[in-house]
């Protein structure tokens, strides 16, 4: 990669920024203009990042750069630049929530995974776009409108972490934080050709959160390449006191660990083409089907198997609904001002009664059981991180798979919410490019703390599967 005289710190990956910083062949404040510099030119067509924090930015990436001049110790993602997702609070720094209530809310703390990224040496650039409270599949609000995709920006980037994923996968910045509940890191990584991770519950520090014993919503990384996920998700792990849920990783380094799992020969993957019961469109399955075959050319053992988890639907939008009422709670007063997405999954959550709950829990725990079976007998399980390829901008969510209409506005993500209910983590990494030049993404999930093994075998895909620069960042 060339780092001289007009050279594109942009293309870097972050693991490469982050080798220049500390060899100081490179200044964290070059590397902050340069994604600054991309921002201005892409920003506007995308409306990915929201908030811009340049001169806090600026300050930290000048004290970054003098401890490197000082041969201080450096964190693991020291100088680099990276946007959190705007429902996760910053400190001095508008957080909205994509919510017209809270449009101009500037908080007094960080969130502790934002304070953990400010100890590895990050440098918070800014806010990334995403639907109010991050409830919904494409990524507008009233607040700020709607973010686009990269590869086309007539279409959706998904949701909810579709500001972090259109930033990432444009070059703006090298990677970026985003939330996962019914598969807003993946489905996002997905649709802009990047990878994402939903990680383990308690493996990054949820406080604050009204919640904090729910496994359900997740912190966890968007990057342009595995390695680079698994560096991010090294600033973003540990043990916290604040999180009833917390547990310290088994890896010292998710980079160093995954590095360890890349032999394909060694590996045990199991594809499950369609899990959820809702279809998957044709291109969508021939290009996953492609990038399974491919894997099997690698060495790797990899047998298609099934896999049906479908009967979770009904369960996950039931512990959804509770899920909801108990994170707005407090906020109930402002249900007529929220959007109808969120307003209508409150509302759905309050006809609820416990036996109904109860009944979701039981199931929850059958389709753990079969998805953990298949992991005591395989490293890992990929199936379609998305059923459909990207829709356009101006629709709230894709109303048929492979010509069958869908009953309501979030099964089409069932394959990725599905495995939320069971709580073990998953990733997507691109399985190639359809016909059109829009990205399709393979989820792949694994065992509890299984994150290097997730990011290795993402690693790989990407290797049999480049997928290349999307336009709007050329």
């Amino acid at each position: 990669m060339s780092t001289g005289p007009g050279a594109d710190l942009t293309r870097e990956t972050a693991c490469s920024l982050r080798d220049l910083i500390a060899d100081g062949a490179v200044s964290p404040v070059e590397v902050l203009d340069a994604h600054l510099d991309a921002i201005a030119r892409r920003n506007p067509a995308l409306n990915a990042i929201v908030t811009l924090a340049e001169d806090a930015a600026r300050a930290s990436a000048k004290a970054a750069e003098a401890r490197v001049i000082a041969g201080e110790p450096l964190g693991p993602l020291h100088g680099l630049p990276v946007v959190i997702k705007d429902v996760t609070p910053t400190a001095g720094i508008r957080t909205t929530y994509g919510s017209p209530v809270y449009a101009d809310n500037v908080p007094a703390e960080d969130a502790t995974v934002v304070t953990q990224l400010r100890a590895a040496g990050a440098i918070i650039l800014g806010k990334s776009n995403t639907p109010e409270f991050a409830a919904g599949a494409n990524t507008v609000n009233e607040v700020f409108g709607a973010t686009r995709n990269p590869w086309n920006i007539n279409l959706s980037p998904a949701g909810s972490s579709g500001g972090s994923a259109a930033a990432v996968a444009s070059g703006m910045v090298p990677f970026a934080h985003g939330t996962d509940f019914g598969g807003s890191l993946r489905v996002p990584a997905a649709f802009c050709g990047i990878v994402g991770l939903r990680t383990t519950p308690g493996l990054v520090p949820n406080h604050p959160m009204p919640l904090p014993f729910d496994p359900g919503q997740v912190h966890g990384p968007l990057a342009r390449t595995a390695e680079d996920a698994a560096l991010l998700l090294d600033g973003m792990a540990g043990f916290s006191p604040l999180s009833p849920i917390s547990v310290a990783p088994s890896w010292a380094s998710c980079l160093a660990e995954m590095r360890t799992h890349e032999n394909p020969s060694g590996l045990r993957i199991a594809y499950a083409p369609e899990i959820a019961g809702i279809g998957v469109d044709p291109e969508v399955a021939s290009l996953c089907d492609a990038a399974v075959a491919e894997l099997r050319g690698t060495g790797a053992t990899v047998d298609e198997i099934s896999l049906d988890l479908s009967a979770g639907r009904e369960a996950f939008k039931i512990l959804r609904g509770e899920w909801m009422v108990g994170q707005q709670l407090e906020r109930l007063e402002h249900l007529d001002r929220f959007g109808a997405n969120l307003a209508g999954n409150i509302r759905q959550g309050l006809t609820l009664d416990v036996r109904a709950t109860a009944a979701a829990e039981h199931t929850r725990a059958e389709v753990w059981h079969r998805v953990r079976d298949c992991l005591s007998r395989y490293d890992v399980v990929l199936t379609p991180a998305a059923p459909v390829l990207p829709f356009p901008i101006t629709q709230n969510y894709p109303e048929e798979i492979a010509g069958i209409r869908l009953e309501n506005y979030i099964d089409w993500v069932a394959q990725c919410f599905l495995i939320t209910l069971t709580g073990f983590p998953a990733g997507s990494a691109p399985a190639g490019l359809s016909e059109s030049g829009l990205p399709v993404g393979l989820q792949i999930i694994g065992p509890r703390l299984g994150e290097p093994t997730i990011l290795a075998v993402a690693k790989l895909l990407q290797q049999i599967r480049p997928v290349g620069w999307p336009p709007a960042a050329i």
